[in-house]
């Protein structure tokens, strides 16, 4: 299994528009961050988490092969917002796009035209279907498991699959969820700055007590803003074996 890291950026990106701090003008790569997204790859299976705004640039650059489903953590616009351009995809059979009902909801409010009876030729053809925390689910013999984690005060969803878990857009998990990301080998979490406190998502101090919780072999950091500072010196300062993810960023299990 191996995870790529589409885009590691928070809902504005990096640069964020109009801004000229030191790492919205940075030259080095690692700095510039689009809209948060990865794709998880086990055998032929291939499952994409958040489709944003950012989703066709993200996908240029990929072969063009089947993706198996979509994982959606939560509603908000940079999370979803790219569903439309899955049209091509689905050239390759309709696609399973995997929600809370909630999220589901928006969905079908700002696509309106994938769902209706007379649907005209070339929306994409999306197969909505319901996750429900705490069970499991499969796509293609890959065991999927929904967990809970708060966005402020929003319920949304984190994923584990296998020895792998994906959670963004945190602010806080409860302990018993906490526990079921106890035994994965790499950890994909979000960390929006350093340290100054956020009201719906966690820092790298925050996301750092997490990992001496669950001690994943290793563990990269997500949906980044600006804010954070630059990449290569943040990075020296992180512990071992955690890493501030990056654009591009391919991780093997």
């Amino acid at each position: 299994m191996k995870i790529k890291l589409l885009g590691t950026g928070t809902s504005t990106g990096v640069p964020e528009l109009g801004c000229s701090c030191e790492v919205c003008t940075s030259s080095d790569a690692r700095d510039k961050r689009l809209r948060c997204s990865a794709l998880v790859q086990d055998g032929d299976t291939r499952l994409l988490i958040d489709c944003g705004p950012d989703f066709r640039t993200q996908m240029l650059g990929e072969p063009f092969t089947r993706l198996s489903a979509v994982l959606l953590t939560h509603k908000h616009y940079d999370h979803i917002a790219g569903l439309d351009d899955l049209r091509p995809y689905c050239r390759r059979g309709d696609i399973p796009v995997y929600a809370e009902r909630e999220t589901e909801m928006q969905v079908r409010r700002i696509f309106p035209y994938c769902f209706g009876e007379n649907r005209y030729p070339g929306v994409p053809n999306l197969q909505l279907r319901g996750v429900s925390v705490g069970d499991p689910f499969v796509v293609e013999g890959v065991e999927i498991l929904p967990l809970r984690v708060f966005h402020g005060m929003m319920p949304i969803v984190g994923y584990r699959i296998g020895k792998l878990a994906y959670i963004t857009d945190m602010s806080y998990i409860e302990p018993h969820e906490l526990e079921k990301l106890k035994g994965v080998d790499v950890l994909v979490i979000n960390a929006l700055r350093y340290s100054k406190p956020h009201g719906t998502h966690q820092t790298v101090l925050e996301a750092l007590r997490i990992v001496e919780e669950v001690k994943p072999s290793a563990t990269y950091f997500t949906h980044i803003m600006h804010h954070m500072g630059l990449h290569s010196k943040i990075e020296k300062c992180l512990p071992n074996n955690v890493f501030l993810g990056y654009d591009g960023l391919e991780i093997e299990l």
